[in-house]
């Protein structure tokens, strides 16, 4: 009986152990998709701020070509 009873313990922890495995490989996954958002977020802000830096440079242009006719 004890025997059994050793097995059936060892079953169950060799499942536990999948399961934290498994958990690790899902977060792991995770993060990297978390990793991928925020390099495209990273990537759409510094368009957004190439953008505005040409605009300013632009409008600058604009004023000193109105200041000297």
């Amino acid at each position: 009986m004890r025997r059994y009873t050793a097995i059936i313990i060892m079953l169950l922890l060799s499942g536990c152990g999948l399961d934290v495995a498994s958990s690790a490989a899902t977060g792991a996954a995770t993060k990297a998709e978390e990793i991928k958002q925020a390099e495209k977020t990273k990537e759409q802000f510094q368009q957004r701020l190439d953008a505005a830096n040409q605009a300013a440079q632009q409008q600058r242009q604009e004023m000193e070509k109105a200041a000297n006719p």
